[in-house]
């Protein structure tokens, strides 16, 4: 890596694959399997905490967010450490933070990839809302600040989570834009904008028609 950030560096490699497998850690399905609740086939059979909430609890639910947040934040975390501790980017700061930059946002794209696409649950699995919050808390930190309490303040007004976390995630582009920016955070965040709204099909079809479940309440 002393020429370019996308120099050939082992470690950094590896974390492609490895933040996929980190990311397809279905929390949801091992926090409810001891209380007999199989995600898959109750609620809305979402293996994430909104589902967690409506079908097991709170208390599962909040483990089950904070997992799924950790296996986000985890790979972009690891990749960090790589640059700045392990690789030979010492002493070149530009070189540094456009590194992390791709790399992090690389790691934290493919574990988000993995908790919708579990390698555990035959590549299927959640929508990626806690792991992408979980990825922008290591990524950018300033952005997952501004994107919570986008999300608060929606889910709030709406009391739709699906509709809140479209919203948060939908001007995630120009939260980075306006608060910390940089080209290559730009592209990885309408990527994973992209990657999560994708999931969320079903929930916007639901709201138009005005079937869509509120927090709180049982699926419909």
């Amino acid at each position: 890596m002393k020429d370019s950030f996308l120099s050939f560096y082992p470690l950094l490699y590896l974390l492609i694959p490895v933040g996929f497998i980190i990311g397809s850690i279905p929390f949801g399905i091992l926090v409810t399997k001891n209380k007999g609740v199989d995600l898959r086939t109750t609620g809305s059979k979402n293996i994430g905490a909104t589902n967690v909430l409506r079908t097991a609890g709170k208390l599962p639910a909040l483990i089950t967010l904070m997992g799924d947040a950790f296996k986000g934040a985890l790979p972009v975390l690891l990749c960090n450490y790589i640059i700045v501790n392990i690789s030979q980017t010492a002493g070149n700061a530009e070189l540094i933070n456009t590194a992390k930059d791709f790399w992090g946002g690389l790691a934290g794209l493919t574990a988000i990839a993995g908790h919708i696409f579990s390698i555990f649950l035959s590549f299927k699995g959640g929508k990626g809302v806690a792991t992408g919050f979980g990825v922008l808390i290591a990524y950018s930190p300033v952005s997952a600040i501004i994107t919570l309490f986008i999300w608060i303040a929606v889910a709030a007004i709406t009391r739709y989570s699906s509709l809140a976390a479209i919203a948060a995630v939908g001007v995630l582009p120009i939260t980075l834009a306006l608060l910390d920016y940089s080209k290559i955070k730009i592209v990885f965040a309408i990527l994973f904008a992209i990657l999560i709204i994708s999931k969320h099909k079903e929930n916007i079809k639901r709201l138009i028609e005005g079937k869509e479940s509120k927090i709180g309440e049982k699926e419909r």
